[in-house]
């Protein structure tokens, strides 16, 4: 429905539809106001959903308008007052639809024979009562072969009718612009890139293209026959569900057969209006994968602990052996006990997992603080984004974002640094492509070339290590030229003087040589971003996972406030979440040093009103972070453990480490979907649940609460997360009895304010409610801070950074930087995506990319093996130019346990945030 209708005030007109007086609304088309009235015309060429703009090229919409000579495409034809339209009143319109139904069922492939037998078009064959086989004098075309090099998507042209959908959905609502239509009249087609396969192209996979078309012509892959024949009906049942992957929050719908997801659909959720992303897409195969875990499993005496190269995950017997879920959980709690009356609370940690729910993560940190009598709780928040929680909770009193990604439309300028959204977060950055496209000037700061540069206004690549040298420069120009907003420093900010004293001495001129960027243009990209009238800064684990990297996010907070780019549209602050609901664990209380909601754990008050919620005294304590866990268990301190869909080892820093100490563990308790890596080391595992098979909530980097639904059912003998958590708690010795998650989430708003006017109904009527929200019947603030900020005297505060190098810097010995992260294609540490076919076959084998003239000096082709080798250790893997990184740079994605990259990895720890140094280690390369 057109923008217009979200306000009420918008004044309605009338027009008359088929002999009846309906209401119309000032921009609407024909079509629109056709729908509303209970009548949906014809369409092929039109898509009604968000970012789609009508071509009226098909003309199977047509409308009779009385006064006018020829008929009208009602998906572009505009309402006015007065207008009487005739559509199914029409016998002249019907003529028209029905003929170029016809024109086009003439080029169709015999429906028995069509990739797709239950498409939209078909659907309106049967709608309009035409014959399957009706015939027109137009000569046959020569058939086409079906293009099947894409592992995802199936392309066959034969069934393609031009209308030019999966142009616009790839040009303009992913912003990918991959297909294209090649030459003209009759000859007219659709191609990717230059004519290429698509598999042999540039297309991301996003799938898109196969959500428009609406013919069949682009297919999933799993749903084709070996003949090329699919059904997109053939589908038992549809769940509405979120996705499970990235903090982008995408909602999505299940078609499930016969227990098992079939295929996936975007849906117009707030934070991705129906777009998803190869993983959210395609990724979903993986909960019946045959290496799932289905029952319990105690390792057998003697059996080695440890990442062993020829373990088969999906039999796991040799080591393992099958227990029943009352002696898999009474040995898990016995040694959990045993270790807790040996030695005390401090002997025992627990991680949980960001790819829970919000529901499981209460109740996880509850069973650590309430049942382990510590606060030693952490999960992989320690390792993305602490050190931006650390700085935010500093300086402006909470650890979320202020403002939505959406609210890029709406910005002049957007700063983007230290973040690839279009790996990383790929629907996200579809608004930064389209408001890129709209007039917004991106800045796009990182030491390597991103592909989101081709859509920037500027591309800048610093030095790895000179972020803070640089913002601090730009915060030179600002305050020295006086580009600052005053009256916002006056009003809303503290230390602004100690700030602008701090960075006089730190001109562009002086800073250049440090940071890798020329003086002037530091001065450009700050004036950008000062005069804007609404600016905005996102920010990734480029910034956070440094050992500055809490000064990293000092300063683009100062940046902020200094400029006044807070509390307003179109500005704010945003650093992107990793994993779907790192923030909603995090609010949750998954975290050693707070409580839910982040208050401290030492603050006396707060602690008091969970101890009487709980009815038990609470550790007053800071826990330790997930490094501290690892040297604890090294030291001796830590005997026993408790991991749930944590894998700490692949995804911790120096990984010998980490797996020397989860080998020293007395007792281990992991609670996972498959023996992954971190389970090789576990004394007993718990066969846990996989998101489309439970209920419960997740927070999104919008601060988006959604709900997800079972969708599936527990194969075996699994279990929901929240059920096997609380059999535990059980059995030591607390008295929990909840039923289901919304008992949880019931009890969760009793203590957390930020949950305030959402309960579980509304979130079941509503789908999403942004948090704050402000009343049971109001929407969320999707932008907060625009009075004041959540600190005791409502101010902002500048906080100084000293610009320091990385705790390793390069050398003669050791002369590369390597950085790690994540892949388009794979997520966190594998577990989930590379047991998903299609994501895999993508993306098969481990490699390590480079720019061209790093591999010409190593003498090495692309595809040739390379070895990497730092202080910590050494692995082997392909090499693969990208002419977009830097010479004395490598980039390897930490998901292959066959070349573990976090091997390699420095676990130097900032000091405030406690997040390893991910995205800093000096390394020599060599052919292998």
């Amino acid at each position: 429905m057109h923008p217009g209708l979200r306000e009420a005030s918008v004044a309605a007109f009338a027009i008359t539809l088929d002999d009846v007086p309906v209401q119309a609304f000032p921009g609407e088309t024909l079509w629109q106001v056709a729908l509303r009235a209970g009548e949906r015309i014809p369409h092929l060429c039109f898509k009604d959903a968000p970012g789609y703009r009508p071509d009226g090229n098909c003309r199977a919409c047509m409308v009779e308008i009385e006064g006018e000579r020829t008929l009208a495409a009602s998906c572009i034809r505009e309402a006015r007052a007065g207008m009487v339209v005739h559509s199914a009143s029409s016998a002249r319109a019907r003529q028209a639809r029905e003929g170029v139904l016809e024109l086009l069922l003439e080029h169709q492939p015999a429906r028995a024979d069509s990739p797709d037998r239950s498409s939209h078009f078909w659907e309106l064959v049967e709608q309009m009562q035409l014959p399957a086989d009706a015939a027109t004098d137009a000569p046959a075309p020569s058939p086409r072969p079906a293009d099947r090099s894409h592992p995802a998507i199936h392309v066959a042209l034969d069934a393609c009718i031009t209308c030019g959908l999966c142009v616009r959905a790839c040009r303009e609502v992913q912003v990918n612009d991959v297909i294209g239509l090649a030459h003209r009249g009759a000859r007219a087609t659709i191609v990717f890139d230059f004519d290429d396969p698509m598999g042999d192209s540039s297309c991301v996979a996003c799938g898109e293209c196969v959500q428009a078309c609406p013919t069949g012509a682009l297919m999933p892959a799993s749903l084709i026959d070996a003949h090329g024949r699919g059904d997109s009906a053939c589908a038992e049942r549809k769940v509405d569900s979120v996705c499970p992957y990235c903090g982008v929050g995408c909602q999505l719908t299940y078609h499930i057969r016969d227990e098992r997801i079939l295929f996936v659909e975007g849906r117009n959720g707030p934070a991705n209006e129906n777009r998803l992303c190869v993983k959210g897409r395609f990724g979903f195969d993986y909960p019946s994968h045959r290496g799932r875990l289905t029952t319990p499993l105690i390792r057998r005496a003697g059996a080695p602990k440890g990442v062993d190269p020829d373990f088969d995950p999906a039999s796991p017997l040799t080591h393992f052996r099958p227990a029943s879920w009352d002696e898999a959980l009474d040995f898990a709690a016995a040694g959990l006990r045993r270790l807790l009356d040996a030695h005390g609370p401090g002997v025992l940690a627990g991680f949980g997992s960001a790819k829970c729910s919000n529901e499981e993560a209460w109740l996880f940190q509850k069973l650590v603080r309430t049942g382990f009598g510590s606060n030693n709780v952490d999960h992989c928040t320690r390792l993305c984004h602490a050190s931006s929680v650390a700085a935010l909770m500093e300086c402006i009193g909470s650890g979320a974002v202020t403002a939505s990604f959406m609210q890029a439309a709406q910005a002049d300028v957007v700063l983007l640094t230290g973040c690839n959204p279009t790996v990383n977060h790929p629907v996200a950055a579809t608004w930064f492509k389209q408001a890129a496209k709209r007039g917004t000037k991106l800045i796009v700061l990182d030491p390597r070339g991103l592909v989101l540069g081709q859509h920037a206004h500027r591309m800048v690549r610093f030095t790895p290590g000179g972020d803070v040298t640089l913002f601090n420069a730009m915060l030179h120009v600002i305050i020295g030229e006086g580009l600052c907003d005053r009256d916002f420093i006056a009003a809303r900010t503290e230390g602004f003087e100690a700030l602008a004293a701090h960075v006089a001495p730190m001109t562009p001129e002086a800073m250049a040589p440090l940071c890798g960027v020329a003086a002037d243009e530091i001065r450009d990209i700050a004036r950008l971003y000062a005069n804007a009238g609404r600016a905005m800064i996102f920010w990734g684990m480029g910034i956070s996972q440094h050992v500055h990297g809490t000064d990293n996010a000092r300063c683009l907070i100062a940046l902020a406030l200094a400029t006044g780019h807070v509390g307003r549209p179109g500005t704010g602050l945003h650093p992107l979440r990793g994993q779907n609901n790192v923030q909603g664990a995090s609010d949750a209380g998954l975290i050693p040093m707070v409580l839910p909601d982040y208050r401290p754990v030492g603050d006396a008050q707060y602690r008091a009103a969970f101890e009487e919620l709980w009815a038990t005294p609470l550790p007053a304590q800071p826990g330790l972070t997930v490094v501290e866990t690892m040297d604890a268990i090294a030291a001796g301190k830590v005997r026993g453990m408790y991991i749930l869909g944590e894998n700490p080892a692949m995804s911790d820093p120096d990984l010998h480490h980490t797996r020397a100490a989860l080998a020293r563990l007395e007792h281990l308790v992991v609670q996972d979907l498959f023996v992954t890596e971190t389970a090789q080391f576990a004394d007993v595992i718990l066969p846990a649940s996989a998101w489309p098979e439970k209920d419960g909530t997740v927070t999104n980097t919008n601060r988006q609460i959604q709900l997800g639904r079972a969708a599936v059912a527990l194969p075996g003998e699994a279990r929901p997360d929240w059920w096997i958590i609380q059999q535990l708690a059980r059995r030591l010795g607390l008295d929990w009895d909840y039923a289901h998650p919304r008992e949880v989430f019931a009890e969760m708003k009793r203590a957390m304010r930020s949950l305030d006017h959402i309960d579980w109904a509304r979130l079941e009527r509503e789908g999403a409610v942004t948090t704050p929200c402000p009343a049971d019947d109001a929407a969320g603030k999707d932008v907060v801070f625009d009075d004041r900020f959540p600190t005791a005297s409502g101010r902002a505060r500048f906080r100084p950074a000293v610009p320091l190098p990385p705790d390793e810097p390069v050398d003669a010995a050791w002369p590369t930087v390597l950085i790690t992260g994540r892949q388009l294609e794979h997520w966190h540490t594998g577990a989930m995506t590379r047991r998903s076919a299609v994501l895999d076959a993508l993306e098969p084998a481990a490699v390590a990319t480079l720019a061209p003239g790093e591999l010409a000096r190593l003498g090495l082709a692309p595809g040739a093996a390379l070895a990497i080798e730092t202080r910590r250790g050494r692995i082997t893997l392909a090499a693969r130019a990208d002419p977009l990184m830097p010479e004395g740079m490598v980039f390897v994605p930490f998901c292959y346990v066959e070349a573990a990259a976090n091997l390699l990895t420095n676990p130097a720890l900032d000091p405030y945030g406690k997040i390893p140094e991910f995205k800093y280690a000096a390394c020599r390369l060599s052919p292998a």
